[in-house]
């Protein structure tokens, strides 16, 4: 089963780093929250990947095309000029297709333009920012017992601010900003049937709107509820508190050895 990303967007809430660098190519330990995702799906048996470009989409490209030199070790001979690549050693086996989707395309456009490679059958699809615990295994059960067009996965956004804790007029401390036990968002990692490509043709076409929305307006849409760890990186703050959680061994994304 394919897994489709969407990784076209301008991410202007980080213009700090989305000036000069795509959002899914900002880094989280040293590398890509993009590599974090697909890791996310490799480690569960998914493993080829349709990657939805737009904005500075030959960044991604680059990425990708010297990933060997990139992650693996490099022997060069510098009278000749000759390099050998040596096997990489990270597991990363997988097939990435790479399809420029406009770099004005609205979301659901941008799955529609990779109809080609998305057609021959049900295919997973999320956003370019957004991390999870989940076990994909279960989401796609969930999606062939209800026989929906499509499943999203409901998730509890995380709390905006921290809490402070009071004994009377004292405080006591400071609780870190946690998930809310209140109100579901589409967190992303969806699974679709081809049946939802025809209403997304138009490079004006929204996934949320167009598409989600229309099917269930018929009742052709359902939720898979993860109740465990789901945070996207928005905000400058986001990513520094996902750096912060990776570099304190404390990422519950990170669910591959």
């Amino acid at each position: 089963m394919k897994v489709a990303i969407l990784a076209g967007g301008r991410g202007t809430r980080l213009s700090e780093e989305t000036e000069t660098t795509p959002k899914p190519m900002i880094e989280i330990g040293g590398r890509p929250i993009l590599w974090h995702i697909m890791k996310i799906y490799a480690q569960q048996g998914f493993k080829e990947f349709v990657i939805l470009l737009g904005y500075k989409g030959d960044v991604i490209k680059r990425f990708f095309a010297e990933y060997a030199s990139i992650a693996g070790d490099l022997s060069i001979n510098l009278k000749t000029g000759t390099v050998v690549r040596r096997a990489l050693d990270d597991g990363a086996d997988w097939q990435v297709h790479l399809v420029d989707t406009g770099l004005e395309t609205n979301t659901g456009g941008r799955v529609g333009r990779a109809a080609r490679l998305l057609g021959d059958g049900p295919f997973m699809i999320t956003y370019g920012d957004g991390l999870a615990d989940i076990d994909l295994g279960a989401l796609l059960e969930h999606h062939r017992t209800y026989g929906a067009a499509a499943t999203i996965t409901a998730v509890h956004p995380p709390a905006r601010f921290g809490e402070v804790r009071f004994n009377g007029d004292r405080v006591e401390g400071f609780a870190e900003k946690a998930q809310t036990s209140e109100g579901w968002i589409n967190g992303g990692f969806m699974v679709c049937e081809p049946r939802i490509l025809p209403l997304l043709t138009s490079d004006a076409a929204v996934l949320e709107i167009d598409g989600l929305e229309a099917l269930a307006r018929g009742g052709d849409l359902s939720a898979y509820r993860h109740a465990g760890f789901w945070q996207c990186m928005d905000t400058l703050r986001d990513k520094l508190h996902l750096n912060t959680m990776w570099n304190q061994n404390h990422a519950p994304w990170k669910i591959w050895p």
